[in-house]
């Protein structure tokens, strides 16, 4: 049997090549559950929980404001900008599946002007870690959003959404570790606040992605965005998207990002953020027991808007029925038998 640590991150194939971490005692070692502590660290970026909200589900936490404590929140990511304003994505943009949902929003927002000056102050009073999400049709995009927006008040970190699968071109930087890699290095140059790179599963092997970003200099990895899928309408003979394909996302994909993040994990030594089908405390425990150090909640945010608080209330309890004392103490230590 062997236990898989945080560092480093390798599957270990016995004691005699690397140390052990041994298995957290199913025991009630920690008497009060406030003595748990729940701040991890994204390498430079420290949260005071690993629960996130994830980008496009959250719209700009005006929205939410009357439904969740935004500041109990480890980190908010907001929509996703864009250097211009996009329009997005020909209707309909969503299609619920028996499972899950599909959307083809096409990143429709405002541009990097428009969030600096009309949500930015907002968001930086929220007193939570704000990571703000860029998208860009180019390097030299991605370079010039970071470079905008570093040092501003309310920008704690950046997530580079290089793999979104609902526009034309979303993915290239996510697919091609060169590209990943150059990327993440520019931005890195451009910038000095933290920089997480948001990975696509349409790839044949994530973990080769995932270390050209740690290569480029990003503080961590999140994954999984969306799946790329489709859903008909037969009678028609029509997609039920505007634009054919969309993203998957909900319970569907969690097992996707599950092995996704395992993968990973063994791969870089930076710390993963885990994302998909993540609504209850135990979708929480699983992805940390795989590796993740945080995660962010998504498509749960629509139909339960408090989903993150509830997890969030749930934690404590459930690293101390593994022992723990910390959210440190749980992350990577899946059994591998």
């Amino acid at each position: 049997m062997t236990v898989l640590g945080q560092s480093p991150r390798l599957v270990l194939l016995g004691c005699a090549a690397a140390p052990c971490r041994h298995v957290l005692p199913k025991a009630n070692l920690i008497v009060n559950l406030a003595d748990v502590d729940l701040a991890v660290d994204l390498g430079r970026l420290r949260l005071a929980s690993p629960i996130l909200v994830a980008s496009g589900t959250f719209g700009y936490a005006r929205e939410m404001a009357g439904l969740v404590d935004l500041s109990r929140l480890g980190g908010i990511l907001p929509k996703t900008i864009t250097q211009n304003p996009r329009p997005g994505n020909p209707p309909p943009r969503t299609y619920e599946t028996s499972s899950g949902m599909l959307n083809s929003i096409g990143l429709d927002n405002d541009g990097i002007e428009s969030f600096i000056t009309h949500s930015l102050p907002y968001l930086a009073r929220l007193g939570t870690k704000i990571i703000v999400s860029i998208a860009g049709k180019s390097q030299q995009e991605f370079v010039d959003m970071a470079a905008r927006l570093d040092c501003l008040p309310g920008v704690d970190a950046l997530e580079l959404n290089i793999s979104c699968p609902n526009v034309s071109g979303g993915v290239d930087f996510g697919t091609d570790p060169a590209m990943c890699e150059a990327v993440v290095a520019g931005v890195r140059k451009a910038c000095s606040v933290p920089v997480i790179t948001k990975l696509t599963p349409n790839v044949t092997d994530v973990a080769r992605i995932a270390r050209a970003a740690e290569a480029g200099g990003c503080d961590a990895i999140a994954l999984i965005n969306t799946c790329l899928g489709m859903a008909i309408n037969w009678r028609r003979q029509r997609s039920q998207l505007g634009r054919m394909m969309g993203g998957l996302s909900g319970p569907a994909i969690k097992p996707i990002a599950l092995r996704a993040v395992f993968q990973v994990a063994q791969s870089v030594r930076i710390p993963i953020i885990g994302i998909g089908g993540i609504a209850t405390i135990d979708d929480v425990m699983d992805f940390l027991v795989v590796g993740a150090t945080a995660v962010q909640i998504g498509t749960a945010n629509f139909y339960n808007p408090t989903a993150s608080i509830q997890v969030l209330d749930a934690l404590p309890a459930a690293l101390r029925e593994l022992g723990a004392a910390s959210v440190s103490q749980v992350v990577g230590t899946l059994i591998v038998e």
